[in-house]
């Protein structure tokens, strides 16, 4: 996904030149037109205490703080039961969305390479590229259908049915198909390679498989002979498909033709079986960043209380607002935020990484993503995600002319300075931040980050240039998602937030990495998380259960691997995994995490992976790089050559090395903690590639097994 953003018009002209002058003498304190009194109190209240006074907790939400909460409204306390209410209060608004079928067009990069471009098709002269939306009632109705037409398809309750499919709607209503009638729906990221899926399906032994017809022909197609368990393929798209060269025994049917097959009335006229709140809801398999995935059992009690703990943190969510969803849907985040609006009657727009913004890959110069026309107002993001729109626009910054870059860095600062104290700085988001916002559509009022640390640079260029406050979230597939989210008055950054309403968080002493809870000045620990949304564990897998364990009173706790600190008002940080923790040579632990985190504030880099050999005394990385940066510096310094080339030229290797070394000795990295050595990779990290989860995260032995040849020659094996 690219941002772009053209700002050199932003304070061009006289009047603004003079507004601007105004500002920047008067620097008027906006605090008696917002809120800021409010939010300077809130911020600084206590947000969360220890239940039992001791410094390892567990501490609880001051909110809840004698009872955890279960559930949001009384007696649905099944996700089939939460979606009928939603029904029953908005049936006739606006449900899911999904913009019009797009043209596609060849276009060839300089590279040599081919993208496909998606323009709307009313530069030819039709009208299309809007949203069209189901209702709450529609959506409903082909949900009845959907789930009639599974069962006559020889779907039984309690029997799993698993998902392989991209984010979109026929996604959610299959997951509310599968709900209301008890089927345990197993999810698979769509970017898992084939032997992950084959490994996933098999384990489940669903006989029943939704999924797109380009991931049917693409991925599934050579792997069927495989499928011991799978009878029935079902694919989502309104595409003719080619049915030769299937295994026999499978038959394959479209959506379509399966909720004809359930709006017979024979068929609807069948007695649903309707889940328990103790009923597995969800076999989500995690994206298998330290090997196989692994299934996470979560049965319907568990979502309700996650998701109850996180719409407690997102303030006014309600019929108003309208989501964007772009994320993988096989992940806890996005499927949890998804439903969680449904609840309360947000309109969801459908979106992907390459449509959202105008500048997106697969958006035609000239025509509108998905953000543009949508003007969503709650997006959820990977750190990922927003460090490139951050990095984007910061570069775009630098092109300026001095008096532009000057006014753009005075306004940035002086609303950094007004957020800290609980401000705002309307003139400033009037003049200089309007046109930024719009790059995500122009109505976001909060955003929430979660799946991986958010660095400060980035979180605060979020709060500044967006306007919104970015709510960091901490939580786990095994948690449900929920652990933490940071409150909306709460602009500090490097914190995740105090625990949310459903859970509790407890630090273990971690005394070989040597964070304890008696640390000064906070204490630290591995973090555990308690409460009705800890999940039951992992599916088939008992040996991997060590991490599960349930308390005297019968509560269900998760050992996260994480290390945190606890901070007087009760918040979380998150300062290492114990995963992430390598031991040199010498003695020195290092926290290849922290180390990383550090370094993408490197402008030269785009994504970096750290790695030691506890047999070696130094750091080294492999890096992408930022390719119009390095590419500048390569010409200033004479090389003009293919990007590629560039990646491996000896004296790029020095350069980027030497920003290395200014970036983390300018943020305190020990000397052993920088890396030494750098293999610089010319093609990005994406899912598609296997080195990184749908979530961005590092897959650290797949990136190990690519660059194990670089490992041997920067430790001097070759």
């Amino acid at each position: 996904m690219r941002f772009k953003v053209d700002m050199h018009y932003i304070v061009f002209s006289p009047v603004y030149l003079l507004m601007w002058l105004y500002t920047l003498i008067t620097f008027i304190p906006w605090y008696f037109l917002t809120d800021a009194g409010k939010k300077k109190t809130m911020a600084k209240r206590e947000k969360a205490k220890s239940t039992t006074g001791k410094a390892e907790g567990p501490y609880r939400c001051v909110e809840n703080f004698d009872n955890l909460a279960r559930e949001d409204f009384e007696g649905k306390d099944t996700l089939d039961k939460l979606f009928e209410h939603a029904v029953q209060r908005f049936g006739n608004t606006d449900c899911l969305g999904t913009r019009e079928l797009l043209n596609e067009e060849n276009e060839t990069q300089p590279s040599g390479k081919i993208f496909k471009k998606l323009c709307n098709l009313k530069q030819v002269g039709l009208i299309l590229g809007e949203y069209r939306w189901l209702s709450y009632d529609e959506v409903d109705q082909i949900i009845s259908h959907l789930g009639s037409g599974l069962a006559a398809l020889g779907q039984k309750p309690k029997s799993t049915i698993a998902i392989f499919c991209e984010t979109r709607a026929e996604w959610m209503i299959t997951a509310q198909a599968c709900f209301r009638r008890n089927f345990p729906l197993v999810t698979l990221y769509a970017t898992l390679g084939e032997e992950a899926v084959a490994y996933g399906l098999n384990e489940c032994g669903a006989t029943h498989l939704i999924t797109s017809t380009e991931l049917l022909e693409t991925k599934l197609k050579s792997i069927l002979p495989e499928m011991h368990n799978l009878k029935h393929i079902i694919y989502v798209d309104n595409k003719s498909i080619r049915r030769t060269g299937y295994p026999e025994g499978i038959q394959i049917h479209s959506m379509q033709a399966v909720q004809e097959l359930g709006a017979k009335p024979d068929n609807l006229s069948i007695a649903v079986q309707r889940p328990q709140p103790t009923d597995l809801a969800v076999v989500m398999y995690t994206s298998g960043s330290t090997g196989q995935p692994k299934g996470v059992m979560i049965i319907h009690s568990n979502l309700i209380a996650g998701m109850t703990g996180q719409c407690e943190r997102i303030p006014g969510l309600g019929p108003k607002d309208t989501y964007i969803g772009y994320l993988p849907l096989a992940h806890v985040l996005e499927m949890t935020a998804e439903i969680s609006c449904m609840t309360y009657g947000c309109r969801i727009g459908y979106s992907s990484p390459q449509t959202l913004s105008d500048q997106s890959t697969k958006i035609k110069k000239g025509s509108k993503g998905d953000c543009s026309v949508l003007g969503p107002t709650l997006m959820a993001a990977v750190p990922e995600i927003m460090d490139r729109i951050y990095k984007n626009v910061m570069n775009k910054v630098q092109e300026m002319s001095y008096v532009q870059r000057t006014l753009f860095k005075l306004g940035y600062n002086y609303k950094l300075e007004q957020i800290k104290m609980g401000y705002d700085a309307p003139l400033c988001n009037l003049l200089l931040f309007k046109k930024v916002k719009a790059q995500l559509g122009g109505n976001i009022r909060m955003m929430l980050s979660g799946g991986a640390p958010l660095s400060s640079a980035t979180q605060r260029f979020m709060n500044i240039c967006f306007c919104c406050p970015v709510g960091q979230g901490y939580g786990l597939t095994e948690t449900c998602g929920a652990g933490t989210i940071t409150e909306v008055a709460d602009y500090s950054t490097g914190r995740v937030g105090a625990p949310l309403i459903c859970c509790e968080v407890k630090l273990r002493d971690w005394v070989e990495g040597g964070y304890t809870s008696q640390d000064q000045p906070h204490p630290r620990g591995e973090i555990m998380i308690g409460g009705p949304n800890v999940t039951m564990g992992y599916y088939k897998s008992e040996h991997l259960n060590n991490d599960f364990w349930v308390d005297e009173q019968g509560q269900r706790w998760f050992c996260t691997g994480d290390v945190g600190e606890i901070h007087p008002d009760g918040c979380l940080q998150i300062v290492d995994r114990k995963k992430d923790l390598v031991k040199l040579q010498a003695g020195e632990y290092v926290s290849l995490g922290k180390v990383e985190s550090a370094l993408k504030n490197c402008p030269l880099i785009e994504n970096i992976c750290a790695y030691a050999n506890s047999d070696q005394n130094y750091v080294i990385s492999f890096v992408v790089p930022n390719q119009k940066q390095l590419t500048i510096l390569a010409n200033k310094n004479g090389i003009s050559v293919a990007w590629e080339e560039i990646c491996n030229h000896p004296a790029m290797e020095k350069e980027v090395l030497k920003a290395i070394k200014e970036v983390a000795t300018s943020i305190k990295l020990q000397r052993f903690e920088i890396p030494v050595k750098v293999r610089l990779s010319p093609e990005p990290w994406t899912p598609e590639t296997g080195l990184v989860t749908d979530a961005f995260k590092l897959k650290r032995k797949e990136l190990k097994n690519h660059f194990q040849t670089d490992i041997e020659r920067m430790y001097g094996g070759k």
